[in-house]
């Protein structure tokens, strides 16, 4: 099969380094509207550049979407109409109505749509998910989640991230309903500017929390900065009737214990590629199974439009100092 990538950014370096690595992928191409970045990515890789003006046609078997969430929209209105299997880093849009349009265009022309949320692939996480959903850890009583960024980010990033909630914590927002298996039906945020004042150029924030109850009753608590002096923190525990578990908590954890009788914080991770690069290899193999039709659709494209339901019920818990009901975002 052939697999076009848009983007030559980190993301579509990402997924065309293990696309090629792909003994399924015949060939790998790769666009970018900067075609000189095309054409380097494509050399380090093996794979084939092509002109962006060109790309949007029927060339490829399966498309993946890397590019800035602003281009989204642009670049999934050409490819879906298509009828292929499109991988979409999220979110698809920043808005729900934008969300809701590309998911009835993938809808209306048999195109099978796969969310980036590599999370799902990180395999602690996933034996987290196998372990409630078998039953093992019984009851499941609440959820605490740490999502600690290592680096501030840049001024422009900043400006067309969307904030905190919609960027950052939509990771999260997925995670409780796939590993629930419920919607979450209240949330209560709160967020500050401790530190790093660019953020507050933007209404943004470099702090954040969120307390969150599913519709089964499952009670999540979620804290967020976005900087962590000893690195790159995600880090989740579920608690139940039968047994309390981790993951994300190793000898790499960013964490230093008081008590000093734990291993932590050895060659703490760097960043995000560097915490979930394994869980990105993980999803784009699995993006190649999808296509083919060998495995269901591992993130299918709700998971974007109701993480970004939950992102919004926080702003507006922030925007009323109240908790507010999710369902009722629209």
């Amino acid at each position: 099969m052939r697999v076009l990538v848009f983007g030559a950014g980190r993301m579509g370096a990402i997924r065309v380094e293990d696309l090629a690595a792909d003994p399924r992928v015949a060939e790998v191409l790769v666009t970018n509207r900067n075609a000189q970045r095309a054409t380097d990515l494509a050399t380090q890789f093996g794979a084939t550049a092509i002109p962006w003006e060109t790309a949007t046609g029927p060339i490829a078997d399966a498309v993946v979407v890397a590019v800035g969430t602003d281009a989204h929209e642009d670049v999934l209105s050409k490819v879906l109409p298509q009828g292929i299997p499109v991988l979409c880093e999220k979110p698809i849009a920043k808005t729900l109505e934008a969300t809701e349009s590309a998911i009835a265009l993938a809808e209306a022309n048999g195109s099978p749509l796969q969310i980036g949320f590599q999370r799902r692939f990180d395999e602690p996480i996933r034996a987290v998910h196998s372990a409630i959903q078998s039953g093992d850890i019984g009851t499941v009583y609440s959820l605490t989640m740490t999502a600690h960024d290592h680096t501030p980010s840049a001024r422009e990033f900043i400006a067309g991230s969307g904030g905190i909630f919609r960027d950052m914590h939509v990771h999260d927002f997925d995670l409780i309903r796939w590993l629930t298996g419920s919607e979450v039906e209240s949330v209560f945020a709160t967020k500050s500017v401790r530190e790093h004042h660019d953020y507050a150029d933007f209404d943004d924030a470099d702090v954040s929390s969120v307390i969150a109850v599913t519709t089964t009753g499952v009670q999540v608590i979620i804290t967020g900065t976005r900087h962590d002096a000893l690195g790159h923190d995600i880090r989740l525990e579920a608690f139940g009737s039968h047994d309390s578990i981790s993951a994300g908590l190793n000898a790499r954890t960013p964490l230093r214990t008081i008590e000093g009788d734990l291993a932590l914080n050895h060659n703490p991770y760097s960043g995000f590629v560097d915490r979930f690069r394994d869980s990105f290899r993980n999803e784009t193999h699995a993006f190649v199974s999808f296509a083919r039709g060998e495995i269901d659709n591992p993130c299918p494209p709700d998971s974007a439009l109701e993480s970004l339901r939950i992102a919004i019920a926080c702003e507006q818990s922030i925007a009323t100092g109240a908790a507010v009901r999710v369902s009722d975002v629209r």
